[in-house]
This record gives structure tokens, C-alpha cells and sequence, in this order.
């Protein structure tokens, strides 16, 4: 199916890159792309390789995760990305990092004000936490559909990031808009008093 097989291919692209970029570590860390017309997510395989990981290895489900296509288990946040696409009709991907500044908030459950220009447009103000839920669980995407309502990302406590978008583009770019917001403003905290841009003190 040729849009399948677009998909699997953006998957793919935006997984690589996000490794490269030291967004996630090891086999951390998942994505996926929302195929409306079949109620299908195409979505990165669990626990493996992003080195080796091929377009064969995507794996298809519907949003019960019953497997359509592929040869291997879906992420296994599979039920984060299925809430978020039933809850939240504008979203047509999701991009879910361990990216190590953002994290570390997260661990902190910590919220980051607006600080940079960026975050207007791109995360739509400040980076908000999710509620801790067990890893694996719907509760995770359940918990973090809220804040996604009003915000391209936020944070998911003692976990990582998640970043939706219109397209996979969109969400990793969103994603690498947090770690850039979170490694400034840890290095500002390190430096001096950050200032919040006017406007957006709440």
C-alpha cells in the first residue's frame, strides 16, 4: 500500500535521526504516524536496533495493538501513541524521546517557562509534566492528552518527552525544540536568573 509504505519510510528517517542526535539512547525511545483512513498506526518496533532497523521492521497495528503488518512486536508504548490518536483527532504523529536535558526536568518534574522565542510557535508556551504512569500503560498517554490539548509537547515524569505534530516532520521537530529549550535553560539556571518572556509568566 504506497501510503504505508510513505509512512514507514518517514518513521524510519526521523527514528535514525533522532538517534544520531542523541535524543535517545539504546533502543529508548519510540514513533509513530497516524493512518486515518484505516484507523492504523505505523509505528517503530520494541527494543531494537535503530543502526539496523530497516522499513521492513516498521510495524503496522490498529489501535487495539493487534499487529496488521510487520515481523516484529510494536514499541512497547504502543497504548501511549493509541490514546493520544483517539483523544486528540489533530494529531497525525508522535514522537516519544529520553532526550537527556528534558529528562532530566521530567525527573524533576519540573516545568520550563518560556524562556525562547521558539517555544511560542513550536511548543506553544511553557513545557508543562505529565502525571507519573506506569511505562508500557495507557495511563501514560492518557495522562499526558491534557496538556497535548493545548501543547505541541510536554513532559512525562521519570520518563522522557513526547511530541505530537500534523506529520512525523512536525513532531520531531517539536521534539528537538524541547532538549534545545531544556539544555538552555539548564545552562542559564547554571549562569545567572533566567528571564521569562513577557507575557508568558504564568
Amino acid at each position: 500500500m504506497e501510503g504505508l509504505t510513505r509512512f514507514k519510510q518517514a518513521i524510519l528517517r526521523a527514528a535514525k535521526k533522532a538517534y544520531r542526535e542523541k535524543l535517545m539512547a539504546g533502543t529508548s525511545g519510540n514513533m509513530s504516524v497516524f493512518f486515518p483512513e484505516r484507523k492504523w498506526m505505523i509505528i517503530t518496533p520494541s527494543s531494537y536496533d535503530y543502526e539496523i532497523m530497516e522499513e521492513k521492521d516498521i510495524v503496522v497495528t490498529d489501535l487495539e495493538g493487534n499487529v496488521i503488518e510487520g515481523c516484529h512486536r510494536p514499541s512497547s508504548e504502543w497504548r501511549m501513541h493509541a490514546e493520544i490518536y483517539r483523544h486528540l483527532p489533530h494529531v497525525g504523529a508522535v514522537v516519544h524521546t529520553h532526550s537527556p536535558y528534558a529528562t532530566s526536568f521530567a525527573v524533576n518534574h519540573q516545568e520550563i517557562p518560556v524562556v525562547l522565542i521558539e517555544m511560542i510557535p513550536f511548543l506553544k508556551g511553557k513545557l508543562e509534566v505529565s502525571p507519573y504512569a506506569k511505562q508500557g500503560s495507557a495511563q501514560v498517554g492518557l495522562n499526558a492528552v491534557p496538556i497535548l490539548t493545548r501543547k505541541n509537547a510536554c513532559l512525562m515524569a521519570n520518563h522522557g518527552v513526547v511530541a505530537v505534530g500534523d506529520t512525523i516532520e512536525s513532531a520531531y521537530m517539536n521534539s528537538v525544540y524541547v532538549e534545545d529549550t531544556a539544555k538552555i535553560y539548564h545552562m542559564a539556571v547554571q549562569s545567572g536568573t533566567p528571564v521569562v518572556i513577557p507575557g508568558y509568566e504564568e
